[in-house]
């Protein structure tokens, strides 16, 4: 997938199937609105291409009008947005600054200078919720009249809604197994909500794979060492996650199989507030079993990917060293039961039947 910050470069293709939107976690509503993009742009013979946004918007104006409860906690890095974006097959993502004079674009100025001269645009699929411009002026009825004036075709797709899993928890039966009555409409407001509740495997069947970040091994104060638990530590780079506290996690790309471990995100209320990654949004992780091949500095440098399987608690702040290193010694152990029980559940259940799929499920 080719990347590019702004709609200013002549390696950008001169026309293409658009789509718009933040695309918050790439989750299984935006997988299907990416395949029938990539089926349109095929059928004209263009590259498929996503407009999306850096700051968030409404980062934007909660720091404009210094509220930052307005921003939304964020579910993915730009860095891992875009790996996902890649891996639906995307041909190229334009990447647009959301500032003060983006936000006072008029509607009509947005279809001309952006879709128009700027992208080239044959075909713009939006969701059934979009809207554009300076004060979200902008509709699909303005975006359908200007696509009948310019010739260029115009879609919107319908909520994407699976049986929703918190109905078939209430009920107290597996959310892999049928029936169900309740629907739910995959948003990135129902990611962002089943991540703050800690619930992995709604998560999970949400964005349709486990929660994971990735990124650069990056050091730390090495405070890992002192407490005979050495960490992978990459930056999250927002301020406001949308998962916190401690997980069962897996690591890939250290080894052939993934490591099985613990990992922590958020801000680590135990360190000294004068530490070097003091009050930044970190992501820890002790991998249970070391590969010996790696050495002792071996993960420095690389780039991995954690999935966030399991949440054991939140975060909590530790009355000294010895109390920090006690509580991570639990986190192991019950990270390694956890571990030991998905085990013994997949050797009792090697054919465990899996939901059947419906039409919607399957787009």
């Amino acid at each position: 997938m080719q990347i590019f910050r702004g709609f200013h470069h002549p390696a950008l293709a001169e026309a293409c199937a658009l789509t718009i939107g933040n695309f918050d976690g790439v989750h299984r509503g935006h997988q299907a609105m990416l395949a029938l993009l990539r089926s349109e742009a095929r059928h004209r013979g263009v590259p498929s291409c996503v407009m999306t946004f850096e700051p968030h918007p409404r980062d934007f104006f909660a720091a404009q009008l210094n509220k930052p409860e307005m921003a939304p906690a964020r579910i993915a890095t730009l860095r891992d947005k875009l790996q996902e974006l890649a891996n639906c097959g995307v041909d190229q993502c334009v990447i647009l600054p959301f500032n003060q004079a983006f936000a006072s674009q008029d509607p009509q100025a947005f279809i001309k200078e952006v879709l128009l001269d700027g992208l080239g645009v044959r075909y713009v699929l939006v969701g059934d919720d979009f809207r554009f411009g300076a004060k979200r002026a902008g509709d699909y009825d303005m975006l359908v009249a200007a696509g009948e004036q310019f010739d260029f075709d115009v879609a919107r797709m319908n909520s994407y809604e699976i049986s929703d899993p918190r109905h078939a928890a209430s009920r107290g039966v597996s959310a892999a197994m049928p029936p169900f009555r309740g629907r739910l409409r995959i948003s990135s407001s129902a990611v962002r909500d089943a991540l703050a509740r800690g619930s992995m495997d709604e998560t999970a069947q949400l964005l349709g794979r486990p929660y994971t970040v990735s990124g650069h091994v990056v050091h730390g104060r090495r405070l890992g060492r002192e407490l005979d638990c050495r960490t992978l530590n990459l930056r999250f780079a927002h301020w406001k996650p949308a998962a916190q506290g401690i997980f069962v996690a897996q690591v890939h790309g250290l080894a052939a199989q993934p490591l099985p471990g613990v990992a922590n995100l958020g801000v680590r209320p135990s360190l000294d507030p004068n530490d070097v990654n003091g009050g930044r949004v970190l992501l820890e992780t002790h991998c249970l079993h070391w590969p010996a091949e790696l050495g002792p500095e071996g993960g420095y440098g690389k780039i991995i990917r954690v999935e966030l399987l399991h949440k054991l608690h939140d975060e909590l702040k530790y009355d000294g060293l010895d109390a920090l290193q006690k509580g991570i010694a639990k986190d192991c152990d019950d990270a390694r039961q956890w571990f030991a029980q998905r085990e013994s559940l997949a050797q009792r259940a090697p054919h465990a039947t899996t939901r059947r799929q419906t039409t919607r499920d399957r787009i």
